[in-house]
């Protein structure tokens, strides 16, 4: 397969004495770098010759020499490759510790290394991969491509194309500045918003921003592991705070309170992660005032607000009074598709300035293009079209589920009806008892080890049933009855 560029080799910087020295050991160098990587195919002889400038002879004296090595490999009627196995796999244990990359690294946490090893699986069956994600087949395709395109040619036009606003385009930020007003009951300036590639980026830009020696962090018992992940990796001890059914223990807070300096504390009171249930107007005011009362943050994770199907939903922590130190992290994801990769902070402005600094290290700003396609989707009311009828389809398939869930099990399990989100919580003790999570794996269900790892006993699962069809959801269901027969009591 031919190459979408070609491969350039840079020799000015080399000392051996001959250009074929120079050339050998720079096409080294590039594989042990990866730069040139296993079964990349290699210019043809004459081609790369007439790139350096050289006799042929020359190139093909030295690519016969890295195929000695073991570098190379030459395929009769189809050319030459970089090698798939490469003689550095050859090395003695002594040796190969010469080029342990790992030495000096920082090392990740054990969280992290969960994630990151879950997110490369062949089906991404690990956190996120189902667990309340939106279907991504009912994404307005032409929609968003006459977007992009109108955003790609005014953009072109108007000469936006260069560096930018590390907190984003401004007429995104206005568009969504206007949703949290209208939608939300927030009244945010301009200065107060700043655009990140997702709610998770919003979280870790948040807890970098926040001091670790100013205290810990605060999460519900079960709550979204890449978020505790986030916090640990920018060195926080992260405590637990007991969860009911009307979320975040208020109680239960004060208690940690007496015993830790608290730096901020992050909740999902709108539907909780994983437990689906919403935090009621008495603990939103209890949290607020103890916020006040003790000077720490809350991290507002609201990453689904628009999907609430029962009755209007509890207006957003930083809605209310007393909201100075709440940082509401949203997300456009949940909308369209965790591709998108489009959230926003909404916090006071000294905060938004800090997030803004560390942008700049990490992104130096967001991605123009998608920025104003999706400003313009707004401003047409195009968004907010697509909302309404995929809040009347999740609906239904929740509707659904629950039906399909009653079906299969009855009375042997209990689920309390969310009154939003792409979720549910299946309580499973009457099947499961005592028995191990260990036992149990499903890309459709995660089970409550994930969301918290102290206790290992299967009592309950999130189900996504978001981004499934009727018919998918019935043979994920019928799937899980098959697996937990097998981890019954009587098995």
């Amino acid at each position: 397969m031919r190459q979408p560029w070609e491969i350039n080799v840079w020799l000015e910087d080399r000392k051996e004495s001959s250009f074929h020295a120079k050339f050998v050991n720079q096409l080294t160098n590039d594989i042990q770098t990866g730069r040139l990587k296993s079964g990349m195919a290699m210019p043809g002889s004459r081609s790369m010759a007439q790139r350096l400038g050289v006799n042929r002879k020359t190139v093909q004296l030295a690519y016969e020499e890295l195929e000695s090595q073991g570098w190379l490999f030459a395929s009769p009627r189809r050319g030459t490759f970089v090698a798939d196995v490469l003689p550095e796999q050859g090395l003695t244990d002594g040796n190969r510790k010469l080029l342990n990359i790992d030495k000096g690294t920082y090392l990740s946490g054990s969280l992290v290394s969960e994630l990151y090893r879950s997110s490369l699986t062949e089906n991404h069956n690990g956190i996120g991969a189902n667990d309340g994600v939106p279907d991504p087949r009912l994404i307005p395709h032409e929609l968003l491509s006459k977007a992009y395109r109108r955003a790609i040619i005014q953009s072109t036009r108007k000469g936006e194309l260069g560096y930018g606003d590390p907190r984003g385009v401004e007429s995104l930020r206005r568009s969504i500045m206007d949703m949290l007003a209208m939608d939300r009951f927030m009244n945010p300036s301009l200065e107060e918003i700043c655009v990140v590639r997702g709610s998770q980026m919003g979280i870790y830009l948040a807890s970098r921003v926040l001091n670790p020696q100013d205290g810990v962090i605060v999460c519900e018992e079960l709550s979204y592991p890449p978020a505790v992940a986030a916090f640990e990796s920018n060195g926080f001890q992260v405590v637990r705070c007991g969860l009911d059914l009307y979320g975040l223990n208020t109680d239960a807070l004060r208690a940690i309170i007496q015993q830790h300096k608290v730096a901020a504390v992050y909740t999902t009171p709108h539907h909780q992660y994983p437990t689906t249930v919403s935090m009621s107007m008495e603990r939103r005011l209890m949290l607020l005032a103890l916020s006040n009362e003790y000077r720490f943050w809350i991290l507002e994770d609201d990453y689904d607000h628009e999907f609430h199907y029962e009755t209007r939903p509890i207006p957003p922590l930083s809605s209310l009074n007393g909201a100075d130190n709440v940082v509401h992290i949203g997300s456009m994801s949940k909308v369209f598709s965790p591709a998108l990769r489009l959230g926003y902070i909404a916090a006071n402005k000294r905060f938004i300035d800090l997030v803004a600094k560390e942008i700049l290290l990490i992104d130096r700003q967001g991605n123009t293009i998608t920025e104003l396609a999706v400003s313009y989707l707004m401003e047409s009311g195009d968004v907010k079209r697509h909302i309404r009828k995929m809040r009347r389809n999740y609906q239904l398939r929740r509707d659904f589920a629950m039906c399909e869930f009653y079906r299969v099990f009855g009375d042997d399990i209990v689920i309390e009806k969310p009154a939003g989100g792409m979720a549910l919580w299946i309580d499973l003790q009457k099947i499961t008892h005592d028995k191990s999570a260990d036992r149990f794996s499903h890309p459709d269900f995660h089970f409550n080890k994930l969301f918290n790892t102290e206790k290992n006993n299967l009592t309950h699962i999130r189900f996504g049933f978001g981004a499934l069809e009727k018919k998918e959801i019935t043979a994920s269901i019928e799937q899980l009855a098959k697996m937990l027969s097998k981890i019954s009591p009587t098995n």
